[in-house]
């Protein structure tokens, strides 16, 4: 099967990574192009041997068929429309565009010209939203009434662009977009009936670094998305409660643990305990035994299986993975937030 001939714009982080990482049998890496000059000569260095000082300049090669955006979230829209007018197929990094408004005319060219459009949220092949959406569909805690999704870390500032409104910068459009996919990917069929968010700037001044969302889901489900970049205690990465268990799932590495009783909670005997609290019979500590620890399913993915599946759509005619959509729907999710957050008010949603 004939490969992807990808042009990569931007060789910051994510730049990087794309053009480090992608699959051999899936992709040639043609060429490399930043307004930096010392990223030029690491891409050089790195064994790139074209590499352009301008976008324009990368997306006028005629042995790229497929670009990938990897520069601020303020210059998706335009260089998206740029590379669809040459006729490249488009791969953006998230977030696809600054708003709704945004995608949906991105989304417009890429139809007119003919080109393939989609956003890397690669997030949708990490372990740890895996193992939980494993979970989650296969009943392993029986009816799941809570999920929460939360991303600490205590290195406080963000770095570079992303300190700046004006570029697109604040977490909500980093990991935010990220975290939001993941619930809406976990439980694809249900809607979201409402939503309530806090969005905060703890250290910075222009753009937000803790947000906690809450979205309702006509499943029953209650989803809690915190994310925090001062917090010097983390909490589990996951936390899914069930009628028949609780999983815990510590970090990104997927590590956690599977709960379940070993009898059924409420024929237990009533009793009083003495707690620091006081009398109690609700949260008298459970008698011995009656929790069980199971190790938690390992499931395993890797995110370069995103480039397999675009080469698929170009050349076998699969069908995308992360579909526009999907995408514009966590755009809706974030702009909702930020009116509930302005508003202090929950947000009625789907």
């Amino acid at each position: 099967m004939s490969k992807i001939q990808l042009g990569v714009i931007g060789y910051g982080g994510m730049g990087k990574y794309h053009a480090k990482h992608v699959p051999s049998s899936a992709v040639n890496v043609i060429a490399v192009a930043d307004i930096l000059p010392e990223r030029i000569s690491e891409a050089r260095e790195d064994g790139f041997r074209t590499c352009y000082d301008t976008a324009e300049g990368l997306i006028a090669d005629k042995n790229i068929d497929t670009v990938v955006l990897a520069v601020p979230n303020y210059l998706h829209k335009e260089l998206c429309i740029k590379a669809a007018k040459a006729g490249k197929n488009v791969i953006d990094e998230k977030p696809a565009a600054l708003n709704v408004a945004e995608l949906d005319e991105m989304e417009r060219v890429c139809k007119e010209e003919g080109v393939i459009f989609s956003v890397h949220h690669n997030r949708r092949w990490d372990r740890d939203m895996l193992t939980a959406k494993y979970a989650l569909d296969n009943g392993l805690l029986g009816n799941v009434f809570t999920i929460e999704s939360t991303l600490h870390s205590g290195n406080g500032y963000m770095h570079d662009w992303h300190v700046y409104k004006k570029f697109g910068g604040g977490m909500m459009f980093d990991w935010g977009v990220h975290l939001l996919d993941q619930i809406l990917f976990m439980m694809p069929n249900a809607k979201v009936k409402s939503l309530y968010a806090d969005i905060k700037k703890v250290l910075h001044e222009e753009v937000d670094d803790y947000f906690k969302i809450i979205l309702k889901m006509d499943n029953g489900i209650t989803a809690h998305v915190e994310l925090g970049t001062y917090i010097l205690k983390t909490q589990p990465r996951w936390l899914l409660g069930g009628d028949k268990g609780t999983m815990v799932v510590n970090n990104i590495g997927a590590e956690g643990i599977l709960y379940k009783t070993t009898k059924i909670l409420e024929k237990l005997p009533p009793r009083i305990a003495e707690t620091t609290a006081g009398p109690t019979r609700q949260f008298a500590p459970m008698p011995p035994g009656t929790i069980s620890e199971e190790t938690i399913p390992a499931i395993e993915a890797t995110a370069t299986d995103y480039y397999i599946n675009f080469r698929d759509v170009i050349y076998a005619g699969a069908e995308l993975k992360v579909k526009i959509p999907e995408v514009r729907r966590v755009l809706s999710l974030i702009e909702a937030a930020h009116k509930s957050s302005e508003t202090g008010e929950a947000i009625l949603f789907e």
